[in-house]
């Protein structure tokens, strides 16, 4: 089954430090990156983008004491391995890359920018884009504002909830609640 040509795609931080090994592990991050390569090459969706963490001095959202709320330990910067996509997603899989949280904390993937400086929500206007299916790292935080942000932008908006991994387990049910209440539709088959 093959995705209308008007929806999107959006793969939020699937990336080295958030899956296992990385600086801010994910319990399920690397089969997540396993799972959302599969669906990719299954050719389901016309249009997928990718959003990352690409921290080069973010402020207070790093520090060595974090309190895994609103501080974290290092992740995702610039030019190291832990910024990178997670194999077995590479570049090439994504029609464009939103790039987010130079300067500041930054969870939602509508904060980023393209290596051209479009933002995300201009981006898939202007390819005809009128709903979002979204997945990735991590459901309660960046995954959530993500989606949640699509719908304040106006998509139509769907979590592949099996193509997502959390922070923690426990965050889930409120977060469920959250999507539901900004109007985002969460599927908890993988599409």
């Amino acid at each position: 089954m093959t995705a209308p040509r008007t929806t999107a795609l959006i793969v939020v931080d699937v990336q080295n430090d958030f899956c296992e090994g990385g600086s801010l592990a994910v319990t399920g991050g690397a089969q997540v990156a396993t799972d959302v390569a599969a669906l990719i090459e299954s050719g389901e969706y016309p249009t997928v983008v990718a959003t990352r963490d690409h921290h080069i001095d973010p402020g207070s959202h790093f520090s060595e004491n974090p309190d895994f709320v609103d501080s974290w330990p290092p992740h995702c910067v610039v030019g190291t391995a832990g910024e990178q996509l997670h194999a077995p997603l590479t570049d090439d899989l994504f029609a464009a890359t939103f790039f987010k949280g130079e300067y500041a904390a930054a969870y939602s993937g509508f904060e980023g920018k393209s290596a051209d400086g479009a933002s995300l929500a201009h981006w898939l206007r202007e390819h005809g884009i009128t709903d979002v299916d979204v997945c990735g790292i991590a459901t309660d935080y960046c995954v959530r504002a993500t989606a949640i942000d699509a719908v304040r932008e106006g998509f139509g908006v769907r979590v592949l909830a099996g193509l997502t991994a959390a922070v923690s387990a426990d965050n889930l049910p409120q977060v469920r609640q959250d999507l539901e209440a900004a109007g985002v539709e969460v599927s908890t088959s993988p599409r």
